[in-house]
């Protein structure tokens, strides 16, 4: 390689230092005279750092964010064939934009509909970030791979950050522990319970119709079957994303990783161990099972990935934990002939719904469940050759009960532990997580981390969509975590779904709104369905007139949040959705009736005003 030519920030005015605001090459890139680099900003002025001499730009010694001074190395440059090397005139700053107008003296106070906790961004970070440079590959430690950026972890917010930095140009390592693609929420979780879940409601939808005049008979159900059935719809997603990788020429390496210095790491495969060395990495491990302690070890007691499986139907289950993913194995096996009791800690199921949301659904698991336990602990369990006795304290629960089968669904652990994360200096507290800013950055710039193990909330679409955002950073895009709201929906019997701000949240946070319920017993699809169970809540800063919560709770409520939360983003208000024609007769049609209950112009109901 030709010596390189290091490019140093220059005379910068009556300013001791400047913040790096934007990264506008990657090392690597062939690059052309007077072609800028970086953007430098201060309190008063943007400028440009712009290549001295045409050539490659071989190492970026600076990170978005870090403070710089007259003389710091910003690059090393590879000049092509027969350049002159620069002289230190050569290198002037562009000013790109007039001076900024003062500050203000105080900043402006948060609007009521800004975001609120549930769907905030990560964040930012509580101390300054190590400098650590962004190496070429030809910079980087001898490995067996290298490569642009390594993700480690395949479950969707990984294998999302793996595709569209490929699609961005960079060369991708893939790292998955598991046989297939996929983590959690492809293998064990969101796709293989929602299939579960869609079995379990064919059989109650056809019991339910006995009453309306079709019979179907008692269901036979064939446990085998079903379970190669939900495999199979696993299996062709995983054979998919398999397919995805190959098209982009990105590189899956299987086993277990974790790092060794701040640019490598090794992966613990079945033919032995790999290092790998990486420009970038996005740690994207995920989360597991949280069990309680000391239980017994008994093939009886189940997390939620075993549930999954179907391999038996027990007589008696013990779901303990009223959160949604126990509420949804409970249906699963409830619909599939156990007698399901439910167990939860705290006072109602499903921790930070809204109750006139979650009360459909209550009145419905009283029908069909055994037993509903809410402020109720757990405080033993005994293995017994007739069945596992669980001991309650509870103001409203037995003393004990046995049961055949205990599925603990209490909650999710991170794995930010698992991936000797010090080694690459890397801060993973004490619980497993890892703080990020809003460009998914950890306290070292390189490495970014996404999805379950950057906090709550632990969702596989908050995953994916800080992937996306990791894989532009890290090729030079501007992107940042700037979502107003995430949803979250329960696949449950009636279907729970809600965004942005809360019934609950509107007390807790003195808000001045104006809301609107709209009972399904006004829907004429819903009556159709035989399902006016259903009910959906809007929410509307009374100054702005913007809608900033939604809560749904009937079947396919979850279909129905997407309008929602695109309504919030926009800053739609009640007129916004009142005058935009929906179908008829559709569920979404309720939404349009909720904004026009807020604007007082509804005639499908009589709701007058005051």
């Amino acid at each position: 390689m030709s010596a390189t030519i290091e490019v140093r920030i220059p005379n910068i005015g009556d300013f001791d230092t400047v913040e790096v605001a934007e990264l506008l090459v990657s090392p690597g890139q062939k690059i052309e005279a007077e072609q800028s680099l970086i953007t430098l900003e201060s309190d008063k002025a943007s400028m440009e750092i712009p290549a001295p001499t045409a050539g490659v730009l071989r190492e970026l010694r600076v990170e978005l964010g870090q403070f710089v001074n007259e003389g710091t190395v910003i690059a090393l440059i590879e000049p092509e064939l027969g350049t002159a090397g620069p002289t230190e005139s050569d290198v002037t700053p562009r000013l790109v934009q007039e001076p900024a107008a003062p500050e203000p003296e105080a900043p402006a106070p948060a609007p009521p509909d800004a975001p609120v906790p549930q769907s905030a961004p990560p964040p930012p970070m509580a101390t300054a970030k190590a400098v650590s440079p962004v190496l070429a590959l030809d910079a980087l430690p001898a490995a067996d791979h290298k490569t642009d950026v390594a993700v480690v972890g395949a479950g969707p917010g990984g294998y999302t950050a793996a595709f569209r930095a490929a699609d961005l140009g960079k060369s991708v390592i893939l790292i998955e522990r598991d046989a297939a693609l996929g983590g959690v929420c492809l293998n064990v979780g969101c796709i293989p319970s929602k299939a579960m879940l869609h079995a379990a409601a064919i059989i109650d939808e056809a019991a339910e119709f006995a009453s309306r005049g079709i019979t179907f008979g008692k269901p036979k159900i064939d446990l085998p079957v079903l379970a190669e059935w939900k495999d199979s719809v696993v299996g062709q997603l995983t054979k998919g994303l398999a397919q995805l990788a190959e098209q982009r020429g990105v590189t899956v390496l299987r086993g277990t990783a974790g790092f060794t210095a701040a640019h490598t790491l090794t992966v613990e495969g079945e033919g032995g161990a790999v290092s790998v060395a990486f420009s970038s990495a996005i740690i994207a491990v995920g989360s597991r099972p949280v069990m309680l302690p000391d239980l017994p070890e008994d093939e009886r007691i189940w997390d939620s990935n075993d549930a999954i499986r179907i391999e038996r139907v027990p007589r008696r289950l013990l779901v303990v934990g009223g959160g949604i993913i126990g509420l949804e194995m409970a249906q699963v096996y409830s619909s599939l002939g156990s007698a399901v009791t439910v167990v939860e800690l705290l006072d109602g199921i499903m921790p930070g719904a809204d109750r006139d949301l979650v009360r459909p659904l209550e009145r419905r698991m009283k029908q069909r469940y055994e037993a509903i336990l809410t402020g109720t602990k757990v405080t033993g369990v005994k293995a017994l050759k007739r069945g596992l006795k669980v001991a309650f304290d509870g103001p409203k629960a037995p003393a004990h009960g046995t049961y055949d089968v205990v599925l603990i669904a209490v909650g999710r652990a991170p794995n930010g532990g698992s991936i000797a994360a010090q080694k690459a200096d890397v801060v993973v507290d004490d619980r497993g997580f890892i703080t990020v800013d809003d460009q998914q950055r950890t306290n070292v710039p390189h490495i970014y981390a996404i999805g379950d193990v950057v906090g709550e909330p632990m969702l596989a679409h908050k995953a994916t969509h800080e992937g996306r955002i990791a894989a532009e950073v890290i090729a030079g895009q501007p992107s940042h975590f700037d979502a107003r709201v995430i949803p979250s929906v329960a696949y449950t019997d009636p279907e729970v779904a809600w965004v942005g701000v809360t019934g609950d949240e509107v007390a807790v946070r003195g808000l001045d709104v104006e809301s609107a319920k709209i009972p399904w017993a006004a829907s004429g699809r819903a009556r159709g369905m035989g399902r006016i169970d259903g009910l959906t809540k809007v929410i509307f800063d009374r100054a702005s007139g913007r809608l900033i919560g939604v809560g749904l709770v009937g079947p396919h409520a979850g279909d129905l949040v997407g309008e929602a939360a695109l309504a919030i983003e926009m800053g739609a208000t009640a007129a916004d959705i009142s005058l935009t024609i929906h179908a008829h007769p559709t569920l979404s049609e309720t939404l349009a009736l909720a904004a026009e209950a807020v604007e007082g112009t509804i005639t499908d109901l009589y709701m007058p005003k005051g």
